[in-house]
């Protein structure tokens, strides 16, 4: 069997930001530390730091008052900021700038007049914040069934936004199909979808013609890691979704496979490292390391926590 280790892979600049930010609340204030919905969509992570005492709610009527809340990496609307300050919680904004830029966006947008369509996936956290900054000016749209559905006054201002973590080539389909509907719409001078899932899609897009099998380590509602099975499937790969190696089944395998490993931004190396293991413990395997672009991008920690650990 070969092993093929896509890079990128794993976790991007606004995860290890978000999952630093909870590190260094906990290390300063305690627990518990309550955190507005998970603090990245991945199951084993939100359950490492349940165990260590941090309670994730749905809700700030959960919080009691005075208590220390963190907005996790997808963002959050400005109810719940304007919320947070009434109630007196201690607020730490984790939202990935690149989530953030978005936000702005909407915000311009609205502000100038424009009806906005938001290509996203409803009830995903990053699209509810998203919505949240103009909801009156926001209409979601998820496929080109939607697009085709739309309707607007003549003489509309029509502008374009996306979720950060969508599909690259499903969101390029559903762009032409907009500008074709409604020439005058408009939409960011650069690409809303982020750096990290653009280059996780395009390593497996690269890899995934020598591959037999590919296995991503994400979770469910991780719509990163989801593209990347997506995208192996839709080139004729059998391809597995799993949180850790313990989910992995021999009977998914052939011992002359080859098996292409990736990561969602969101999902943790070690877990990447237990596969590996299992695979070499389970068959003779070569391992290949193929790297398709390099990243080197950082983001600071949230403005509250820097004044604490200058």
């Amino acid at each position: 069997m070969k092993l093929i280790l896509a890079n990128p892979r794993g976790f991007c600049a606004g995860v290890n930001m978000a999952i630093e930010s909870l590190e260094t609340a906990i290390a300063h204030f305690g627990t518990p530390i309550y955190v507005f919905h998970e603090i990245v969509h991945n199951r084993p992570i939100v359950e490492k730091f349940r165990r260590r005492g941090v309670v994730f709610v749905d809700g700030l009527g959960e919080v009691p008052n005075g208590q220390t809340v963190l907005f996790s990496a997808h963002g959050v609307s400005p109810a719940i900021r304007q919320e947070a300050a009434a109630r007196d919680l201690r607020a730490i904004d984790a939202t990935c700038p690149l989530v953030t830029k978005v936000h702005m966006e909407a915000i311009k947008y609205a502000r100038d007049g424009f009806t906005i369509v938001l290509i996203g996936h409803e009830g995903h956290d990053e699209v509810i914040g998203t919505m949240g900054e103009a909801p009156a000016a926001i209409v979601l749209v998820e496929d080109l069934a939607d697009v085709d559905a739309l309707v607007f006054p003549p003489g509309t201002k029509l502008a374009f936004l996306t979720q950060t973590t969508l599909s690259v080539d499903e969101t390029r389909g559903i762009i032409a199909a907009l500008r074709a509907k409604f020439p005058q719409v408009v939409g960011p001078n650069k690409d809303d979808i982020c750096y990290a899932t653009q280059n996780r899609q395009e390593a497996v897009k690269d890899l995934v013609p020598e591959a037999d099998v590919v296995v991503v380590l994400g979770s469910q509602n991780s719509s990163n890691s989801n593209r990347l099975a997506e995208i192996a499937k839709q080139n004729g790969k059998s391809a597995y979704l799993i949180d850790a190696a313990s989910e992995l089944q021999r009977g998914w395998f052939h011992p002359t496979d080859t098996v292409l490993v990736t990561a969602g931004a969101s999902a943790p190396e070690d877990h990447v490292q237990d596969v590996v293991a299992w695979l070499q413990a389970t068959f003779e395997t070569t391992v290949e390391h193929r790297t398709v672009r390099e990243e080197h991008v950082n983001f600071p920690l949230p403005r509250e926590l820097r004044l604490l650990v200058r």
